[in-house]
């Protein structure tokens, strides 16, 4: 099994610190846009993705992503994602 990099992608958390994370997908929901990323790194939750919310910064140079707090949101895109990739992932509940 082969590593693609091509959609590896580098976020800066609130202290600065880089973390890499693999594009999965862009979802719209409500008037939003929400990109899917999983961890490069090992880690505890392996396997579990982070969906932020995508924010325009005003600068096409720079994006800007956002966590989300809202529980029924953030399951709602997540079953959006689940059902549009249940022939290429195997999803644990």
């Amino acid at each position: 099994m082969t590593n693609d990099f091509d959609n590896i992608i580098v976020l800066n958390d609130e202290n600065g610190e880089e973390a890499q994370f693999e594009f999965l997908d862009l979802i719209a929901y409500e008037d939003e846009e929400y990109v899917i990323l999983l961890p490069v790194e090992e880690s505890d939750e392996a396997g579990e993705v982070v969906i932020l919310k995508f924010e325009e910064t005003g600068n096409e140079d720079e994006e800007s992503y956002v966590s989300v707090d809202a529980e029924d949101t953030l399951m709602a895109v997540f079953n959006i994602f689940k059902d549009k990739f249940k022939d290429e992932f195997d999803f644990v509940d």
